[in-house]
Protein backbone atom coordinates (compact mmCIF):
# COMPACT_ATOMS: atom_id res chain seq x y z
CA UNK A 1 0.00 0.00 0.00
CA UNK A 2 2.87 2.38 0.77
CA UNK A 3 4.36 1.85 -2.71
CA UNK A 4 0.99 2.48 -4.36
CA UNK A 5 0.51 5.62 -2.29
CA UNK A 6 3.96 6.88 -3.26
CA UNK A 7 3.25 6.28 -6.94
CA UNK A 8 -0.12 8.04 -6.60
CA UNK A 9 1.61 11.00 -4.93
CA UNK A 10 4.22 11.19 -7.69
CA UNK A 11 1.49 10.97 -10.32
CA UNK A 12 -0.40 13.84 -8.70
CA UNK A 13 2.81 15.81 -8.44
CA UNK A 14 3.55 15.28 -12.11
CA UNK A 15 0.02 16.24 -13.03
CA UNK A 16 0.51 19.52 -11.18
CA UNK A 17 3.75 20.07 -13.08
CA UNK A 18 1.85 19.58 -16.33
CA UNK A 19 -0.82 22.08 -15.30
CA UNK A 20 1.78 24.68 -14.50
CA UNK A 21 3.41 25.18 -17.85
CA UNK A 22 3.96 21.80 -19.58
CA UNK A 23 1.94 20.47 -22.50
CA UNK A 24 -1.36 19.27 -21.00
CA UNK A 25 -1.48 16.48 -23.61
CA UNK A 26 2.00 15.19 -22.75
CA UNK A 27 2.54 11.60 -21.72
CA UNK A 28 4.32 11.50 -18.36
CA UNK A 29 6.28 8.49 -17.23
CA UNK A 30 7.89 7.20 -14.08
CA UNK A 31 10.99 5.02 -14.31
CA UNK A 32 11.93 3.62 -10.94
CA UNK A 33 14.88 1.26 -10.53
CA UNK A 34 16.94 -0.12 -7.67
CA UNK A 35 20.62 -1.03 -7.81
CA UNK A 36 19.97 -4.02 -5.56
CA UNK A 37 17.14 -5.49 -7.63
CA UNK A 38 18.66 -7.48 -10.45
CA UNK A 39 16.74 -9.06 -13.32
CA UNK A 40 19.65 -11.32 -14.28
CA UNK A 41 22.27 -11.14 -17.02
CA UNK A 42 21.54 -8.51 -19.66
CA UNK A 43 20.37 -10.07 -22.92
CA UNK A 44 22.77 -8.81 -25.59
CA UNK A 45 21.12 -10.39 -28.63
CA UNK A 46 21.04 -6.90 -30.15
CA UNK A 47 24.80 -6.96 -30.77
CA UNK A 48 25.30 -10.60 -31.69
CA UNK A 49 25.37 -9.87 -35.41
CA UNK A 50 25.34 -7.02 -37.94
CA UNK A 51 24.84 -7.08 -41.70
CA UNK A 52 26.93 -5.85 -44.62
CA UNK A 53 26.16 -5.67 -48.33
CA UNK A 54 28.44 -8.12 -50.11
CA UNK A 55 31.72 -9.85 -49.45
CA UNK A 56 33.73 -8.03 -52.11
CA UNK A 57 32.91 -4.66 -50.54
CA UNK A 58 34.67 -5.94 -47.43
CA UNK A 59 38.00 -5.79 -49.27
CA UNK A 60 37.78 -1.97 -49.40
CA UNK A 61 39.92 0.06 -46.99
CA UNK A 62 37.09 2.44 -46.03
CA UNK A 63 34.72 -0.48 -45.34
CA UNK A 64 37.31 -2.07 -43.08
CA UNK A 65 38.00 1.22 -41.28
CA UNK A 66 34.31 1.70 -40.61
CA UNK A 67 33.83 -1.85 -39.35
CA UNK A 68 36.82 -1.49 -37.03
CA UNK A 69 35.27 1.62 -35.47
CA UNK A 70 31.83 0.01 -35.27
CA UNK A 71 33.26 -3.05 -33.55
CA UNK A 72 35.09 -0.88 -31.03
CA UNK A 73 32.08 1.29 -30.19
CA UNK A 74 29.14 -1.12 -30.64
CA UNK A 75 30.84 -4.52 -30.11
CA UNK A 76 29.00 -6.65 -32.66
CA UNK A 77 30.23 -10.25 -32.55
CA UNK A 78 29.31 -11.61 -36.00
CA UNK A 79 28.95 -10.11 -39.46
CA UNK A 80 26.86 -11.49 -42.31
CA UNK A 81 26.95 -10.51 -45.97
CA UNK A 82 25.87 -11.66 -49.44
CA UNK A 83 28.01 -12.80 -52.32
CA UNK A 84 30.70 -14.90 -50.66
CA UNK A 85 30.62 -17.35 -53.58
CA UNK A 86 29.85 -14.85 -56.35
CA UNK A 87 32.21 -14.38 -59.26
CA UNK A 88 33.81 -11.20 -57.91
CA UNK A 89 35.24 -13.32 -55.07
CA UNK A 90 36.91 -15.67 -57.61
CA UNK A 91 36.03 -18.85 -55.71
CA UNK A 92 35.19 -21.41 -58.41
CA UNK A 93 35.91 -22.33 -62.00
CA UNK A 94 36.28 -25.52 -64.03
CA UNK A 95 39.07 -26.70 -66.29
CA UNK A 96 38.61 -27.80 -69.89
CA UNK A 97 37.49 -31.23 -68.73
CA UNK A 98 34.91 -29.86 -66.28
CA UNK A 99 36.96 -30.51 -63.16
CA UNK A 100 36.42 -27.97 -60.33
CA UNK A 101 39.15 -25.53 -59.36
CA UNK A 102 38.86 -23.69 -56.04
CA UNK A 103 40.42 -20.40 -54.95
CA UNK A 104 39.91 -18.76 -51.55
CA UNK A 105 42.46 -15.93 -51.63
CA UNK A 106 39.83 -13.16 -51.58
CA UNK A 107 37.80 -14.90 -48.87
CA UNK A 108 40.98 -15.38 -46.83
CA UNK A 109 41.81 -11.66 -47.04
CA UNK A 110 38.28 -10.77 -45.89
CA UNK A 111 37.97 -13.33 -43.10
CA UNK A 112 41.51 -12.72 -41.84
CA UNK A 113 40.54 -9.08 -41.37
CA UNK A 114 37.22 -9.88 -39.68
CA UNK A 115 38.92 -12.19 -37.21
CA UNK A 116 41.73 -9.68 -36.63
CA UNK A 117 39.26 -7.18 -35.15
CA UNK A 118 37.76 -9.90 -32.90
CA UNK A 119 34.63 -10.49 -34.98
CA UNK A 120 33.38 -13.73 -36.52
CA UNK A 121 31.73 -14.51 -39.86
CA UNK A 122 28.09 -15.53 -40.04
CA UNK A 123 28.72 -17.41 -43.27
CA UNK A 124 26.02 -16.93 -45.89
CA UNK A 125 26.53 -19.53 -48.62
CA UNK A 126 25.62 -17.78 -51.86
CA UNK A 127 25.26 -16.83 -54.59
CA UNK A 128 26.03 -19.43 -57.27
CA UNK A 129 29.39 -19.20 -59.07
CA UNK A 130 28.53 -18.81 -62.77
CA UNK A 131 30.68 -21.83 -63.69
CA UNK A 132 28.51 -23.96 -61.40
CA UNK A 133 25.17 -22.33 -62.21
CA UNK A 134 22.33 -23.89 -64.19
CA UNK A 135 21.21 -20.54 -65.63
CA UNK A 136 22.17 -16.93 -66.22
CA UNK A 137 19.60 -15.12 -64.03
CA UNK A 138 21.21 -12.62 -61.66
CA UNK A 139 20.25 -10.05 -59.08
CA UNK A 140 21.63 -6.59 -58.28
CA UNK A 141 24.10 -4.31 -59.98
CA UNK A 142 26.89 -6.73 -59.12
CA UNK A 143 25.03 -9.66 -60.73
CA UNK A 144 24.83 -12.39 -58.14
CA UNK A 145 23.69 -15.59 -59.87
CA UNK A 146 20.45 -16.88 -58.33
CA UNK A 147 19.98 -20.18 -60.16
CA UNK A 148 20.33 -23.70 -58.72
CA UNK A 149 23.58 -25.55 -59.34
CA UNK A 150 23.93 -27.47 -62.59
CA UNK A 151 25.32 -30.34 -60.52
CA UNK A 152 24.33 -30.71 -56.86
CA UNK A 153 27.25 -33.05 -56.17
CA UNK A 154 29.68 -30.34 -57.34
CA UNK A 155 27.83 -27.86 -55.09
CA UNK A 156 28.30 -30.20 -52.12
CA UNK A 157 31.96 -30.67 -53.00
CA UNK A 158 32.50 -26.90 -53.12
CA UNK A 159 30.93 -26.40 -49.72
CA UNK A 160 32.88 -29.32 -48.25
CA UNK A 161 36.16 -28.05 -49.69
CA UNK A 162 35.51 -24.51 -48.45
CA UNK A 163 34.62 -25.78 -44.98
CA UNK A 164 37.75 -27.90 -44.89
CA UNK A 165 39.77 -24.86 -45.93
CA UNK A 166 38.30 -22.84 -43.06
CA UNK A 167 39.19 -25.66 -40.68
CA UNK A 168 42.78 -25.84 -41.88
CA UNK A 169 43.24 -22.08 -41.82
CA UNK A 170 41.46 -21.14 -38.58
CA UNK A 171 41.14 -24.40 -36.64
CA UNK A 172 38.10 -26.50 -35.80
CA UNK A 173 37.54 -24.88 -32.42
CA UNK A 174 37.17 -21.47 -34.07
CA UNK A 175 34.94 -22.68 -36.89
CA UNK A 176 32.70 -24.45 -34.36
CA UNK A 177 31.70 -20.97 -33.16
CA UNK A 178 30.61 -19.86 -36.66
CA UNK A 179 27.21 -20.19 -38.30
CA UNK A 180 26.73 -21.49 -41.85
CA UNK A 181 23.53 -20.18 -43.46
CA UNK A 182 22.41 -21.62 -46.78
CA UNK A 183 21.47 -18.97 -49.37
CA UNK A 184 19.42 -15.78 -48.99
CA UNK A 185 15.64 -15.28 -49.31
CA UNK A 186 14.88 -18.25 -51.58
CA UNK A 187 11.14 -17.59 -51.15
CA UNK A 188 11.50 -14.43 -53.25
CA UNK A 189 11.29 -15.90 -56.72
CA UNK A 190 12.50 -15.09 -59.25
CA UNK A 191 14.43 -12.43 -57.27
CA UNK A 192 16.86 -14.38 -55.12
CA UNK A 193 16.13 -17.91 -56.34
CA UNK A 194 14.81 -19.23 -59.63
CA UNK A 195 14.10 -22.68 -58.24
CA UNK A 196 11.21 -24.11 -56.24
CA UNK A 197 10.97 -24.62 -52.49
CA UNK A 198 11.81 -28.29 -53.08
CA UNK A 199 14.93 -27.29 -55.01
CA UNK A 200 15.99 -24.98 -52.18
CA UNK A 201 15.60 -27.84 -49.72
CA UNK A 202 17.81 -29.94 -52.00
CA UNK A 203 20.38 -27.13 -52.10
CA UNK A 204 20.24 -26.98 -48.31
CA UNK A 205 20.56 -30.75 -47.91
CA UNK A 206 23.69 -30.99 -50.06
CA UNK A 207 25.29 -27.98 -48.38
CA UNK A 208 24.54 -29.30 -44.89
CA UNK A 209 26.03 -32.64 -45.78
CA UNK A 210 29.17 -30.97 -47.12
CA UNK A 211 29.62 -29.00 -43.87
CA UNK A 212 28.85 -31.83 -41.47
CA UNK A 213 31.17 -34.23 -43.31
CA UNK A 214 34.05 -31.98 -42.31
CA UNK A 215 32.89 -31.64 -38.71
CA UNK A 216 29.49 -32.69 -37.31
CA UNK A 217 29.82 -29.97 -34.63
CA UNK A 218 29.70 -27.15 -37.19
CA UNK A 219 26.40 -25.23 -37.18
CA UNK A 220 24.25 -25.07 -40.30
CA UNK A 221 20.82 -23.56 -40.80
CA UNK A 222 18.36 -21.61 -42.91
CA UNK A 223 16.10 -20.91 -44.74
CA UNK A 224 17.13 -17.19 -44.57
CA UNK A 225 13.74 -16.27 -45.97
CA UNK A 226 12.05 -12.92 -46.45
CA UNK A 227 9.01 -12.09 -44.36
CA UNK A 228 9.54 -14.88 -41.80
CA UNK A 229 8.57 -17.49 -44.38
CA UNK A 230 9.11 -21.25 -44.62
CA UNK A 231 9.99 -21.78 -40.96
CA UNK A 232 7.66 -24.76 -40.23
CA UNK A 233 8.31 -26.19 -43.70
CA UNK A 234 12.09 -26.12 -43.24
CA UNK A 235 11.90 -27.80 -39.85
CA UNK A 236 9.48 -30.45 -41.14
CA UNK A 237 11.67 -31.21 -44.14
CA UNK A 238 14.80 -31.63 -42.04
CA UNK A 239 13.06 -33.64 -39.32
CA UNK A 240 11.38 -36.06 -41.74
CA UNK A 241 14.50 -36.59 -43.82
CA UNK A 242 17.04 -36.64 -40.95
CA UNK A 243 18.91 -33.64 -42.32
CA UNK A 244 20.99 -31.51 -39.92
CA UNK A 245 19.44 -28.21 -38.81
CA UNK A 246 21.06 -26.27 -35.98
CA UNK A 247 19.24 -22.95 -36.26
CA UNK A 248 16.47 -21.12 -38.05
CA UNK A 249 17.22 -17.86 -39.83
CA UNK A 250 14.78 -15.48 -41.45
CA UNK A 251 14.14 -11.76 -42.08
CA UNK A 252 11.59 -9.01 -41.44
CA UNK A 253 11.18 -5.32 -42.26
CA UNK A 254 8.92 -2.63 -40.82
CA UNK A 255 7.14 -1.48 -43.97
CA UNK A 256 3.85 -2.76 -45.30
CA UNK A 257 4.44 -3.75 -48.92
CA UNK A 258 6.97 -6.00 -50.59
CA UNK A 259 10.27 -7.55 -49.50
CA UNK A 260 12.57 -6.84 -52.44
CA UNK A 261 13.58 -3.55 -54.01
CA UNK A 262 16.50 -4.54 -56.19
CA UNK A 263 17.32 -1.07 -57.53
CA UNK A 264 15.89 1.17 -54.80
CA UNK A 265 12.92 2.52 -56.72
CA UNK A 266 9.95 1.45 -54.58
CA UNK A 267 7.81 3.75 -52.47
CA UNK A 268 7.42 2.57 -48.89
CA UNK A 269 5.21 3.31 -45.90
CA UNK A 270 6.29 2.67 -42.30
CA UNK A 271 3.93 0.19 -40.70
CA UNK A 272 1.73 1.77 -38.05
CA UNK A 273 1.12 -1.54 -36.26
CA UNK A 274 2.84 -1.72 -32.89
CA UNK A 275 3.65 -5.39 -33.49
CA UNK A 276 5.55 -4.85 -36.74
CA UNK A 277 8.96 -6.59 -36.60
CA UNK A 278 8.39 -8.01 -33.11
CA UNK A 279 5.23 -9.86 -34.13
CA UNK A 280 7.13 -11.78 -36.81
CA UNK A 281 9.95 -12.67 -34.42
CA UNK A 282 7.64 -13.87 -31.67
CA UNK A 283 5.62 -15.89 -34.19
CA UNK A 284 8.80 -17.54 -35.52
CA UNK A 285 9.78 -18.50 -31.97
CA UNK A 286 6.34 -20.02 -31.42
CA UNK A 287 6.60 -21.96 -34.69
CA UNK A 288 9.88 -23.44 -33.47
CA UNK A 289 8.46 -24.26 -30.03
CA UNK A 290 5.55 -26.10 -31.67
CA UNK A 291 7.77 -28.05 -34.08
CA UNK A 292 9.71 -31.29 -34.01
CA UNK A 293 12.82 -29.29 -33.07
CA UNK A 294 11.63 -26.95 -30.29
CA UNK A 295 15.11 -26.03 -29.04
CA UNK A 296 16.48 -24.55 -32.26
CA UNK A 297 18.22 -21.19 -32.11
CA UNK A 298 16.44 -18.35 -33.93
CA UNK A 299 18.48 -15.77 -35.80
CA UNK A 300 16.91 -12.85 -37.61
CA UNK A 301 19.79 -12.29 -40.02
CA UNK A 302 18.19 -9.19 -41.54
CA UNK A 303 15.87 -6.61 -40.04
CA UNK A 304 15.31 -2.88 -40.39
CA UNK A 305 12.57 -0.29 -40.60
CA UNK A 306 12.49 -0.63 -44.40
CA UNK A 307 13.59 -3.13 -47.05
CA UNK A 308 14.77 -0.61 -49.65
CA UNK A 309 18.23 1.00 -49.92
CA UNK A 310 16.54 4.30 -50.81
CA UNK A 311 14.39 5.02 -47.77
CA UNK A 312 15.13 8.25 -45.89
CA UNK A 313 13.82 6.81 -42.63
CA UNK A 314 17.22 5.11 -42.42
CA UNK A 315 18.83 8.55 -42.19
CA UNK A 316 16.20 10.10 -39.91
CA UNK A 317 16.48 10.65 -36.17
CA UNK A 318 13.23 8.67 -35.90
CA UNK A 319 15.23 5.49 -36.57
CA UNK A 320 17.14 5.62 -33.28
CA UNK A 321 14.04 5.25 -31.11
CA UNK A 322 12.48 2.83 -33.62
CA UNK A 323 15.39 0.42 -33.33
CA UNK A 324 15.31 0.45 -29.54
CA UNK A 325 11.54 0.02 -29.40
CA UNK A 326 11.56 -3.01 -31.66
CA UNK A 327 14.48 -4.70 -29.91
CA UNK A 328 12.81 -4.16 -26.55
CA UNK A 329 9.56 -5.68 -27.87
CA UNK A 330 11.38 -8.75 -29.20
CA UNK A 331 12.72 -9.55 -25.74
CA UNK A 332 14.10 -13.09 -25.52
CA UNK A 333 12.35 -14.42 -28.64
CA UNK A 334 15.46 -14.30 -30.86
CA UNK A 335 19.06 -15.35 -30.30
CA UNK A 336 20.20 -12.51 -32.54
CA UNK A 337 18.70 -9.57 -34.43
CA UNK A 338 21.12 -8.61 -37.19
CA UNK A 339 20.46 -5.05 -38.34
CA UNK A 340 20.73 -4.58 -42.08
CA UNK A 341 23.43 -3.04 -42.45
CA UNK A 342 26.35 -1.29 -40.76
CA UNK A 343 27.47 0.93 -43.68
CA UNK A 344 26.19 2.68 -46.80
CA UNK A 345 29.18 1.20 -48.63
CA UNK A 346 26.55 -1.02 -50.17
CA UNK A 347 26.05 -1.50 -53.89
CA UNK A 348 23.03 -3.71 -54.51
CA UNK A 349 21.44 -0.94 -56.58
CA UNK A 350 24.83 0.24 -57.81
CA UNK A 351 27.17 2.85 -56.30
CA UNK A 352 25.20 5.63 -54.63
CA UNK A 353 25.53 9.19 -55.94
CA UNK A 354 24.76 11.28 -52.84
CA UNK A 355 26.06 11.14 -49.25
CA UNK A 356 22.58 10.77 -47.70
CA UNK A 357 20.26 8.75 -49.93
CA UNK A 358 18.27 6.64 -47.49
CA UNK A 359 20.86 3.87 -47.43
CA UNK A 360 20.55 0.98 -44.99
CA UNK A 361 23.72 1.82 -43.11
CA UNK A 362 24.27 2.93 -39.55
CA UNK A 363 27.08 4.95 -41.14
CA UNK A 364 27.03 6.78 -44.45
CA UNK A 365 29.67 6.28 -47.14
CA UNK A 366 31.97 8.86 -45.56
CA UNK A 367 31.68 7.19 -42.15
CA UNK A 368 29.31 9.82 -40.71
CA UNK A 369 27.33 8.33 -37.83
CA UNK A 370 23.59 8.39 -38.36
CA UNK A 371 21.14 8.51 -35.44
CA UNK A 372 20.60 4.75 -35.85
CA UNK A 373 24.29 4.17 -35.08
CA UNK A 374 23.87 5.70 -31.65
CA UNK A 375 21.16 3.23 -30.68
CA UNK A 376 23.79 0.50 -30.75
CA UNK A 377 26.51 2.75 -29.37
CA UNK A 378 24.36 3.51 -26.31
CA UNK A 379 23.11 -0.06 -25.85
CA UNK A 380 26.73 -1.16 -25.76
CA UNK A 381 27.27 1.09 -22.72
CA UNK A 382 24.80 -0.94 -20.67
CA UNK A 383 26.35 -3.03 -17.90
CA UNK A 384 26.32 -6.80 -17.81
CA UNK A 385 23.52 -7.07 -15.24
CA UNK A 386 19.99 -5.92 -16.03
CA UNK A 387 17.95 -4.23 -13.32
CA UNK A 388 14.26 -4.79 -12.70
CA UNK A 389 12.24 -2.19 -14.57
CA UNK A 390 8.53 -1.98 -15.37
CA UNK A 391 8.90 0.74 -18.01
CA UNK A 392 8.43 -0.73 -21.51
CA UNK A 393 10.63 1.77 -23.36
CA UNK A 394 13.84 1.56 -21.38
CA UNK A 395 16.63 -0.66 -20.14
CA UNK A 396 18.35 -0.35 -16.78
CA UNK A 397 21.63 -2.05 -16.00
CA UNK A 398 24.71 -2.01 -13.78
CA UNK A 399 28.28 -3.21 -13.97
CA UNK A 400 30.73 -4.65 -11.48
CA UNK A 401 32.31 -1.22 -10.86
CA UNK A 402 29.17 0.14 -9.22
CA UNK A 403 28.12 2.14 -12.28
CA UNK A 404 24.44 2.31 -13.28
CA UNK A 405 22.98 2.92 -16.72
CA UNK A 406 19.44 3.88 -17.69
CA UNK A 407 18.65 3.99 -21.40
CA UNK A 408 15.17 5.32 -22.17
CA UNK A 409 13.36 6.66 -25.20
CA UNK A 410 10.11 7.76 -26.75
CA UNK A 411 9.04 6.14 -29.99
CA UNK A 412 6.23 8.01 -31.71
CA UNK A 413 5.30 6.96 -35.22
CA UNK A 414 4.52 10.37 -36.71
CA UNK A 415 4.16 9.06 -40.26
CA UNK A 416 0.94 10.49 -41.74
CA UNK A 417 -0.34 7.21 -43.20
CA UNK A 418 -0.70 5.14 -46.35
CA UNK A 419 -1.14 8.03 -48.78
CA UNK A 420 2.34 9.43 -48.10
CA UNK A 421 5.55 7.57 -48.93
CA UNK A 422 8.55 7.50 -46.61
CA UNK A 423 10.50 8.89 -49.55
CA UNK A 424 8.42 12.08 -49.36
CA UNK A 425 7.94 12.33 -45.61
CA UNK A 426 11.34 11.64 -44.06
CA UNK A 427 13.31 13.95 -46.36
CA UNK A 428 11.63 16.96 -44.73
CA UNK A 429 12.66 18.98 -41.71
CA UNK A 430 10.62 17.23 -39.01
CA UNK A 431 10.80 19.08 -35.67
CA UNK A 432 9.86 16.87 -32.71
CA UNK A 433 7.05 17.84 -30.38
CA UNK A 434 7.13 17.79 -26.54
CA UNK A 435 6.26 14.42 -25.02
CA UNK A 436 6.12 15.30 -21.34
CA UNK A 437 8.35 14.59 -18.39
CA UNK A 438 10.04 11.38 -17.38
CA UNK A 439 10.41 11.05 -13.62
CA UNK A 440 13.65 9.15 -12.97
CA UNK A 441 14.23 7.54 -9.57
CA UNK A 442 17.28 5.42 -8.87
CA UNK A 443 17.51 3.75 -5.45
CA UNK A 444 20.14 1.62 -3.76
CA UNK A 445 23.10 3.54 -5.12
CA UNK A 446 26.38 3.21 -3.29
CA UNK A 447 27.26 6.23 -1.21
CA UNK A 448 29.79 8.52 -2.83
CA UNK A 449 30.55 10.71 -5.81
CA UNK A 450 29.44 10.02 -9.37
CA UNK A 451 29.82 11.62 -12.74
CA UNK A 452 26.41 11.48 -14.38
CA UNK A 453 26.95 11.38 -18.14
CA UNK A 454 23.82 12.25 -20.08
CA UNK A 455 23.74 11.23 -23.73
CA UNK A 456 21.00 12.13 -26.17
CA UNK A 457 19.87 11.39 -29.72
CA UNK A 458 16.96 13.26 -31.28
CA UNK A 459 15.99 16.12 -33.50
CA UNK A 460 19.17 18.10 -34.23
CA UNK A 461 21.05 16.16 -31.54
CA UNK A 462 23.38 13.56 -33.04
CA UNK A 463 21.18 14.04 -36.09
CA UNK A 464 23.57 14.14 -39.04
CA UNK A 465 20.83 14.42 -41.63
CA UNK A 466 19.64 17.68 -40.02
CA UNK A 467 23.11 19.17 -40.58
CA UNK A 468 23.13 17.88 -44.15
CA UNK A 469 19.66 19.38 -44.64
CA UNK A 470 20.89 22.72 -43.29
CA UNK A 471 23.67 22.65 -45.91
CA UNK A 472 20.94 22.46 -48.59
CA UNK A 473 21.72 18.78 -49.21
CA UNK A 474 24.79 19.05 -51.46
CA UNK A 475 25.21 16.12 -53.83
CA UNK A 476 28.89 15.91 -52.81
CA UNK A 477 30.51 16.81 -49.49
CA UNK A 478 33.82 18.58 -49.06
CA UNK A 479 36.33 17.34 -46.51
CA UNK A 480 35.47 20.31 -44.29
CA UNK A 481 31.75 19.54 -44.51
CA UNK A 482 32.33 15.90 -43.59
CA UNK A 483 34.48 16.87 -40.63
CA UNK A 484 31.96 19.46 -39.47
CA UNK A 485 29.09 16.96 -39.53
CA UNK A 486 31.19 14.31 -37.77
CA UNK A 487 32.29 16.72 -35.06
CA UNK A 488 28.72 17.84 -34.40
CA UNK A 489 27.44 14.26 -34.27
CA UNK A 490 30.11 12.44 -32.30
CA UNK A 491 27.97 10.88 -29.56
CA UNK A 492 29.65 12.70 -26.68
CA UNK A 493 27.57 13.39 -23.54
CA UNK A 494 25.42 16.51 -23.84
CA UNK A 495 26.24 17.21 -20.20
CA UNK A 496 28.24 15.69 -17.32
CA UNK A 497 26.86 16.40 -13.87
CA UNK A 498 28.66 15.93 -10.56
CA UNK A 499 26.38 13.90 -8.29
CA UNK A 500 26.89 13.13 -4.60
CA UNK A 501 24.85 10.24 -3.21
CA UNK A 502 24.28 10.24 0.55
CA UNK A 503 23.50 7.29 2.82
CA UNK A 504 19.92 7.10 1.49
CA UNK A 505 21.30 5.97 -1.87
CA UNK A 506 18.66 7.77 -3.93
CA UNK A 507 18.83 9.95 -7.03
CA UNK A 508 15.83 11.55 -8.74
CA UNK A 509 15.38 13.84 -11.69
CA UNK A 510 12.59 15.12 -13.92
CA UNK A 511 13.67 14.98 -17.56
CA UNK A 512 11.70 16.63 -20.36
CA UNK A 513 11.29 14.48 -23.47
CA UNK A 514 10.36 15.14 -27.06
CA UNK A 515 9.03 12.70 -29.61
CA UNK A 516 11.60 10.10 -30.62
CA UNK A 517 14.23 11.26 -28.14
CA UNK A 518 16.74 8.66 -26.95
CA UNK A 519 18.52 9.34 -23.65
CA UNK A 520 21.15 7.50 -21.61
CA UNK A 521 21.92 8.29 -17.97
CA UNK A 522 25.27 6.77 -17.10
CA UNK A 523 26.19 7.02 -13.40
CA UNK A 524 29.97 6.54 -13.25
CA UNK A 525 31.25 5.85 -9.73
CA UNK A 526 34.28 7.92 -8.74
Amino acid sequence: MKIKSAILFISLLLNNIVLFGQNSNAENRIIKIDYAKSAGKLNTMFKECIGAGRANEGLRADWQQQLTMTKKECDFKYIRMHGLLSDDMAVYREDAKGNPEYNYQYIDALYDFILSIKMKPFVELGFMPSALASGKETIFWWKGNVTPPKDYKKWEDLIRNLTQHFTERYGAEEVKTWYFEVWNEPNLTPGFWTGTQAEYFKLYEYAARGIKTVNPAYKVGGPATAGAGWVPETIDFCAKNNIPLDFISTHTYGVKQGYLDEFGTSGTVLNKEDSSISGDVINSRNQILNSAKPKLELHYTEWSSSYTPSDPIHDSYHSAAYILQKLKQVGNAANSMSYWVFTDIFEEAGPRFTPFHGGFGLLNTQGIKKPAYFSYYLMNKLGETELQNKDTSSWAAKNSKGDVQLLFWDFTNTHPGDKVWNQTYYVQDLPSQPKGTVKIEVNGLQKGKYNLEIYKVGYKVNDAYADYFAMNKPTQLTIDQVNKIKEHNNGAPIVIEKVVIDSKGTYSKDFKMNENDVVLFNFVKQ
